[in-house]
């Protein structure tokens, strides 16, 4: 089974960004994938933190859902959803990520955990300003495929993933928005890591790029294999990522380094 990751460069423009965003996935299903993955932000990276407040949809339904719900049932795949503003208690917002079956049903939604905050005297962040935080690990059975759900900051807590390996994942999707600072240090060592600990494939969409608010994000979209492997990346621009999910490499990795039976925490 093909999967595969989007990588965008998002603007302040929720409408360009659905038709950059429509035309990805579109790719991606040509090209074979059964499960695609949007970025973190994918519908507005905007000029403010508090522009996604504007955006803000009621959960189950509005113009950004409808446009998910729409591309996987025309191009007939699972679409993990990148995020979307959903409107939260205290005129705040969650980070949701949701999951589209092929038929345009909804067929999960994770809200993001960990809050992202960052100052190195240079560059300051703190997502907690207009971002309420999510309270359960998520994961959802694509078909085949059982995956679980994570976005971008998540991947700095091993314990979300472990929370989420009972039964074990074989994919472990991260649609994300990291910067160009935290991304050249930690984003594929992070990566790697969490496939080599739950033994099962990483599926990377990013942002990537300079975009118009001036922010640059890290990109290198990437699908990772559960020996830590790298089986395809692109560091920045739009593009496709496109991997196959093979069930026997997860089955041989499991069984020659059982390290998932060997836990004892």
């Amino acid at each position: 089974m093909k999967i595969a990751a989007v990588q965008m460069v998002s603007v302040p423009d929720v409408g360009r960004n659905l038709e950059a965003a429509g035309r990805l996935v579109a790719e991606a299903a040509a090209a074979g994938a059964a499960l695609v993955a949007l970025p973190e932000y994918f519908c507005l990276l905007g000029r403010r933190d508090t522009d996604k407040l504007e955006h803000a949809e009621a959960a189950g339904d509005g113009p950004i859902q409808r446009f998910l719900a729409d591309s996987a049932r025309r191009h007939g795949v699972w679409l993990v959803g990148g995020t979307l503003p959903v409107r939260a208690e205290g005129g705040r917002v969650l980070n949701s990520n949701a999951v589209y079956a092929p038929d345009g049903t909804l067929a999960a939604r994770y809200d993001k955990i960990h809050l992202f905050a960052f100052d190195n005297g240079r560059e300051q962040y703190d997502e907690g300003r207009t971002l309420a935080p999510g309270h359960a690990p998520v994961a959802v059975q694509a078909g085949a495929l059982r995956v679980g759900l994570s976005v971008c900051y998540d991947l700095r807590f091993p314990e979300l993933y472990r929370a989420l390996m009972d039964p074990p994942c074989d994919v472990i999707s991260v649609p994300a928005a990291f910067t160009y600072t935290t991304g050249r240090a930690h984003w594929e060592l992070l990566l790697r890591a969490r496939a080599v600990e739950n033994q099962c494939y990483v599926l990377a969409a990013a942002q990537g790029g300079t975009h118009e608010n001036g922010r640059r994000t890290w990109g290198h979209s990437m699908i990772v294999d559960p020996w830590g492997e790298v089986l395809a990346v692109r560091d920045e621009g739009e593009c496709v990522v496109v991997a196959e999910v093979d069930a026997a490499r997860i089955a041989q990795v499991r069984q020659q380094l059982p390290a998932l039976a060997h836990r004892r925490l």
